[in-house]
């Protein structure tokens, strides 16, 4: 299955493939919005533990995904080798620090919404806040894809299309910790699906950016992977974890972390 996977990609143009591998994620969490459908509540420690998995799948992703491969693909040695990563990781975590003070937004545990004041309901905060999680999820994927369009060596279909794989995994937790809490505030049904869905359509359009940056901007590149790895460890930090760590079960969230990182690894250097 996984072969026939990858010979439709590697017979597809890349920007396209990015598309479709993003399409697949935002699916991923459409299916997850749909539990709304067959269940009144979701279990918190479920959804604890299902976030903690969240992070360990991003923070693997950023390492083995994005990081690594960058460095490798830098010029020099040394201090030289490294500064494309570094620079690209700063900017991509001040990038999501901007938009965390700008953009508003409310997390599922906690009370007030965060960025500038408006009146928006909290359903439309809270999926504002998901939504936030998914651009760097977006954006790595392209510039994966964008990399070999480039023709680079160091950038393949197997370790893009690993990256999908593990976002949307991913995904699906998330689309859930969307649609649910928007049920207790009284939304139909339908609503919250829409409601959870929705959070993830910036992804195919992130990735889309990404992959053409990188392709009109070879050099990019490294700084580019770099980006999506600090925005998406900037994520984990400052939302993920906090939001697993407001109730009685840190430490299912904290066993779901290590699980996803696991699987996440896994994926990578076995497959990627």
């Amino acid at each position: 299955m996984l072969q026939e996977i990858l010979s439709f990609f590697e017979q597809t143009p890349p920007v396209l493939g990015a598309l479709y591998a993003t399409l697949f994620t935002w699916g991923m969490t459409a299916i997850g919005a749909s539990f709304v459908f067959f269940f009144k509540t979701m279990n918190r420690a479920f959804l604890d533990g299902m976030l903690g998995f969240t992070g360990g799948v991003m923070v693997a992703a950023s390492f083995w995904s994005l990081l690594a491969p960058g460095i490798e693909m830098s010029p020099g040695e040394g201090f030289v080798k490294v500064i494309p990563a570094a620079v690209g990781f700063g900017l991509g975590a001040l990038f999501i620090f901007g938009l965390d003070k700008v953009l508003p937004h409310l997390h599922i545990n906690f009370k007030k919404p965060e960025g500038v004041k408006t009146p928006w309901h909290r359903s439309t905060l809270l999926v504002l806040a998901i939504t936030l999680h998914n651009i760097p999820e977006g954006l790595a994927v392209g510039v994966l894809f964008g990399g070999v369009a480039a023709g680079l060596p160091e950038a393949s279909i197997a370790g893009a299309v690993v990256l999908a794989m593990g976002i949307g995994i991913q995904n699906f937790p998330e689309g859930v910790a969307v649609s649910m809490p928007m049920r207790r505030l009284g939304l139909s049904r339908l609503k919250c699906f829409m409601y959870g869905q929705s959070s993830a359509i910036v992804e195919p359009i992130a990735a889309v950016i990404g992959a053409l940056a990188v392709t009109f901007f070879t050099p990019i590149l490294p700084y580019a992977l770099a980006f999506a790895a600090g925005a998406m460890i900037f994520v984990v930090v400052e939302e993920v974890i906090p939001e697993t760590q407001q109730d009685k079960y840190t430490d299912i969230a904290t066993l779901g972390f290590i699980g996803g990182f696991i699987v996440m690894m896994t994926l990578d250097v076995a497959l990627g």
